[in-house]
């Protein structure tokens, strides 16, 4: 008896813990394997919503181009901008600031609004995330027609040496390093999932968080140099004071980072590699923080919904 009670137990499997970081590991991985999936319903997320209208998705590139024009005229005016040259830049940083908007926002909430698939859909919970951040990716794809119309209108003057305010600096134009827009895309979607994981875990045990994060996004619009230039910042003022001690409005804010590492090149700004240093930063600490998180919470979000 004794030793049929020794067999059952070598033969038993090995008690697994749910708190580890390879079940952390496992989650993001399984998550991938299951691409087709987020990827269909990301894609039905947005047919879904214009299921009925004329036009379909077109509405956001519409929407789009008004805010675009309509800024860039204005600001242009305001900080004596050269419109030639001032509109692809706000085109361009908006486009990328509604990626990081749409994810920072919707991230907030992604478990929440997928209770009933999480309570009875098994699969990993990063699945979630991974829809969301790929419907922005779409919704991107879309908004970047309104570049593209941009940089046809303008490329005369963007395809040289150009500066787009009075004093500012002179850019190089656009060449082959527009290509660097690629990898610096790429690392503001794996950065997007992170985002999400972390602030879709916390906001789904804690309420209070999507709404002080949608008031706090639009404080960091205005410090984000999107619809003004950060040579404003290096300027000395009239009464001959040191103004440098201004970049550290831009520099420690790390969206402004994650929007020039795509922006310049687009745009044939200088490629300052400091902002892929911060950027390359945030992505090592940034998952570690979501791993930690996925380790400690992941087998509890669907109780919390």
């Amino acid at each position: 008896m004794q030793a049929t009670s020794t067999l059952a137990q070598a033969e038993a499997p090995p008690a697994v813990k749910s708190r580890s970081f390879k079940r952390a590991f496992a989650d993001v991985r399984e998550a991938w394997d299951h691409r087709e999936l987020w990827g269909h319903l990301g894609w039905q997320d947005i047919k879904q919503r214009y299921r009925r209208s004329v036009i379909g998705p077109l509405w956001i590139t519409i929407s789009m181009g008004t805010t675009a024009l309509a800024l860039g005229l204005l600001y242009s005016v305001l900080l004596d901008a050269e419109l030639p040259a001032f509109l692809p830049y706000i085109t361009a940083g908006f486009i990328i600031w509604n990626f990081i908007l749409g994810c920072v926002v919707e991230g907030t909430d992604v478990f929440i609004a997928n209770e009933g698939l999480i309570k009875h859909l098994p699969a990993p919970i990063t699945v979630h995330v991974m829809r969301m951040v790929w419907r922005q990716v779409l919704f991107l794809a879309h908004n970047l027609v309104i570049y593209l119309i941009v940089m046809v209108i303008f490329f005369g003057t963007l395809s040289e040496p150009y500066r787009m305010t009075t004093g500012g600096t002179e850019q190089p134009g656009i060449s082959w390093t527009i290509l660097l827009a690629i990898p610096g895309f790429v690392l503001l979607a794996v950065n997007a999932v992170w985002v999400s994981l972390l602030f879709g875990v916390i906001s789904t045990r804690f309420r209070d968080i999507p709404p002080v994060v949608n008031s706090f996004i639009n404080l960091v619009f205005f410090m984000t140099p999107i619809v003004w230039d950060a040579d404003i910042l290096t300027k000395v003022t009239k009464s001959g004071g040191d103004s440098q001690w201004r970049v550290l409005i831009a520099e420690l804010n790390p969206v402004y980072h994650f929007v020039e590492v795509v922006r310049a090149p687009l745009l044939g700004h200088y490629v300052d590699w400091h902002h892929w240093a911060v950027v390359g930063g945030f992505t090592v600490v940034g998952w570690l923080a979501a791993l930690v998180i996925l380790r400690n919470y992941r087998a509890r979000v669907s109780y919390w919904v």
